[in-house]
């Protein structure tokens, strides 16, 4: 069993930045992939950011491509997002989860297993 724990979220201006941070626990072939999703009020949860974790190899939202980064820790254990530049529209919970290995396409939510509880990012104008 896999299990994510977000950390980092806070309220800052617009322009400001914050980082977040994911730490799993759990048998590493099971999240072989980690990805960002938010969620804002009424609206769908959105993928944000991915990363798999062998090859370091990243995705990026349009929305945020430039502003954020995704990196991860040497054991792998702990993903991180900085978040720079931020916006009000990136107002959201934030949620870490991951996945086993696989070429489903990465902002699709019902792909991933594992979730964290979400974080709350909240950028002020």
């Amino acid at each position: 069993q896999v299990q994510l724990v977000e950390s980092g979220g806070g309220s800052v201006q617009a322009g400001g930045s914050l980082r977040l941070s994911c730490a799993a626990a759990g048998p590493p072939a099971s999240r072989a992939q980690v990805a960002w999703f938010r969620q804002a009020p009424g609206k769908q949860r959105e993928g944000v950011a991915f990363i798999a974790l062998a090859d370091r190899a990243t995705e990026y939202s349009d929305s945020v491509q430039g502003r954020f980064t995704l990196s991860q820790d040497n054991s792998g254990d702990t993903v991180y997002l900085q978040m720079n530049n931020l916006k009000p529209e990136d107002t959201a919970i934030y949620y870490c989860t991951a996945r086993p290995r696989e070429s489903s396409s990465w902002s699709l939510a019902v792909t991933y297993s594992y979730w964290g509880q979400g974080t709350q990012v909240t950028v002020s104008s």
